[in-house]
């Protein structure tokens, strides 16, 4: 039995990675989370009593915290998926970006590092520093080809930057210091707890309450969607198995525009919650946002053949499920649509 160090395990995938080590492993968790407007301890409550469940409110970017957090709890892995992640944010405000995603991980990387060579035999030989990254450091592809785990970085928005730029401080601490680190770049998640200012999870709950259903541009951007359970169980596949020094890129080989998503969700609801029904009468097109790559694709190769893991969930299979949870889980709803987030997207789409 192990302990992991989980950060932003208040986050949509993190939440899912501690529900899943709790449920399905006899392993501890402490979940370091800052829980800034989308960390959501809502998220845990079917395992927040657990006894082998820490939570610490720390922010990542305090080092005497995050010290104190790892001398405390003593780790024996770290997953480090604490981050500001909205493009759209990141646009409008870049410099909680630079600060959470390079300083909040240098400062990590820092904590491991003494910590790990604090270790001794067996527990510092087993130990492992999982950084989880995204797609959109690789930049835009055109019509063909896929991400791999070659493909150069070239990020277009100050999010991606800032996710470019902690992969390249977790691939210098490996090589400089020896810090036995794994890396992962995953296409775009969906499923149940998303924040609701990302695309499917908006489009829900605004075809629920029969307000616009906002898509940019012509709404041909294509997205590769990864249902976020299928992605959790292949972080922890990577914790456990993945080779040291090693990048592992996550994909659902579900290549879809954005308005064919949109599309999904109306015609799904239009099953689930007839109420308003046809949901795709509520379609309307805002102005594109600026540097809003066209297609994103993962090449999930490498995984599949070292590794052995791919989606148990279709993207139709997971949309079902990712669309019921919304409507049966209202409460849950209520307690994240309000505040910054209702100011912030009352502000995007007036």
């Amino acid at each position: 039995m192990k302990k992991i160090l989980i950060t932003g395990g208040a986050g949509f995938i993190g939440s899912a990675v501690v529900r899943q080590f709790i449920n399905d492993t006899p392993h501890r968790v402490v979940n370091v989370d800052k829980l800034t407007y989308a960390g959501n301890l809502q998220s845990l409550a079917s395992i927040s009593n657990n006894p082998r469940y820490k939570f610490e409110q720390v922010d990542i970017c305090d080092a005497a915290e995050v010290n104190r957090v790892f001398r405390e709890h003593q780790p024996d892995a770290v997953m480090h998926l604490a981050a500001e992640s909205h493009v759209d944010r990141s646009i409008t405000g870049p410099a909680d970006f630079i600060q959470t995603n390079i300083v909040g991980t240098y400062t990590l990387l820092e904590a491991a590092r003494a910590h790990w060579n604090s270790l001794e035999g067996e527990r510092k030989a087993d130990f492992r520093f999982h950084h989880i990254s995204t797609d959109e450091v690789y930049g835009s592809l055109g019509d063909e080809g896929f991400f791999t785990e070659d493909t150069a970085y070239e990020p277009n928005s100050p999010y991606s930057a800032s996710k470019a730029s902690s992969d390249h401080l977790v691939r210098a601490w490996h090589h400089t210091y020896g810090l036995p680190v794994v890396t992962t770049n995953c296409s775009n998640n969906y499923g149940p707890y998303h924040f609701p200012e990302k695309l499917i999870p908006l489009v829900i709950l605004n075809a629920v309450n029969g307000k616009s259903l906002p898509i940019y541009g012509k709404g041909d951007n294509i997205r590769d969607w990864l249902y976020v359970d299928d992605h959790a169980r292949a972080l922890r596949l990577v914790l456990e198995k993945g080779k040291l020094g090693e990048t592992y890129n996550i994909g659902g080989w579900n290549e879809k525009t954005n308005l064919e998503v949109v599309q999904a969700i109306c015609t799904t609801l239009d099953e689930l919650h007839p109420q308003g029904a046809p949901h795709n009468k509520l379609i309307t097109y805002v102005t594109d946002r600026p540097g809003h790559d066209k297609r994103y694709a993962i090449d999930a190769t490498k995984i599949a053949n070292d590794l052995g893991w791919k989606p148990q969930e279709t993207f139709e299979t997971g949309l079902r499920q990712t669309v019921a949870w919304y409507l049966e889980n209202t409460d849950w709803v209520k307690g994240v649509t309000s505040g910054d987030y209702q100011n912030w997207i009352n502000k995007q789409y007036a």
